[in-house]
């Protein structure tokens, strides 16, 4: 027996009951308790010296070896557009997309997925870097992360 939800929002948690009567042993019951959340942004600042090299952990509280079961990709957004810069698949090496706004030479995937940039522009001031980690087709962990950089 299963219950299948659909379309399912915040007002859908509660506990939910499935009884139904057996022969000879009278009625069976399980219960669970489902907690819907919402999606979750954590958004960061972090600040860097011009030229230095910035790492940005991908989701502040998770570790690699969770991080490293699932596909997840790091994009950038810059005046109201996001432009995808790294994705990485389970078991698979990283994949780089040719980025108008960073060039390739300067990014790069860490080992514990954090994003690595190298050296650090006055461009990158303002930019919001976020890690997107897809757990599951409908459950997405998102991190964001505004760069703030300063002159020596």
């Amino acid at each position: 027996w299963a219950l299948h939800l659909k379309n399912v929002t915040v007002s859908l948690s509660g506990q939910y009951e499935c009884s139904f009567a057996t022969y000879p042993f009278g009625t069976k019951a399980a219960k669970i308790q489902l907690i819907v959340k919402a999606e979750e942004e954590q958004h960061y600042v972090k600040e860097v010296r011009l030229n230095q090299t910035l790492e940005i952990p991908c989701l502040e509280d998770t570790t690699s070896e969770n991080l490293s079961n699932y596909p997840l990709k790091w994009l950038v957004g810059e005046n109201g557009r996001k432009e995808e810069l790294v994705t990485k698949e389970p078991s698979w090496p990283a994949v780089y997309r040719n980025s108008s706004t960073l060039g390739r030479q300067r990014v790069h995937l860490g080992l514990n997925n954090a994003l690595k940039i190298f050296p650090t522009k006055i461009t990158d001031d303002g930019r919001v870097f976020s890690c997107h980690v897809l757990y599951h087709p409908e459950r997405v962990q998102k991190s964001s992360t505004t760069v703030r950089v300063f002159g020596k």
